[in-house]
């Protein structure tokens, strides 16, 4: 990468980028009519109840994409890692390593952190990104699946 590829973790005055990006890899993967998150929602998770972390990767000054992640923990290791949410890399930016930078760079927040796990979802049918996590000799858990309660049906079930 011949480019440099700096970092900053996003403030307050940035939601606005953020929600603009989320909507931008909604896009991508296709789900844009699944984005209910607001710049007040956004505010209040991220910065305020502190419960997700934002870094952007920046090329002169401009940010060219950034990573949404927080802690996980594993029982099985007793300690914590990180889970990466979203990592969007805006279109005019990729295939020239910046990717690869952004998540070379969550990797040195976990081993800064004492974490021993960095993981992420990707969707069965996004194969670019399949092949670039493959290329960085990411793992993929095939013995696990994913489940999820949400919206109505985890509001009945806690209900129930």
């Amino acid at each position: 990468m011949k480019e440099n590829l700096t970092f900053r973790y996003a403030q307050p005055k940035d939601v606005p980028l953020i929600l603009q990006m989320i909507k931008s890899l909604a896009d991508y993967e296709k789900m844009a009519d699944q984005v209910v998150a607001t710049e007040a929602l956004l505010e209040e998770w991220l910065f305020q109840r502190k419960k997700a972390e934002v870094i952007f990767g920046m090329i002169d000054g401009a940010e060219v994409g950034f990573a949404l992640f927080f802690h996980n923990f594993s029982t099985f290791l007793g300690r914590a890692g990180l889970y990466l949410e979203d990592l969007y890399v805006k279109p005019q930016y990729r295939g020239r390593g910046f990717g690869k930078g952004m998540m070379r760079k969550l990797a040195q927040i976990a081993v800064e952190r004492g974490c021993d796990r960095l993981e992420w979802s990707c969707l069965d049918w996004n194969q670019p990104s399949i092949d670039f996590y493959l290329s960085l000799s990411a793992q993929p858990m095939s013995d696990w699946t994913v489940y999820r309660l949400s919206g109505d049906t985890l509001k009945e079930f806690a209900q129930s």
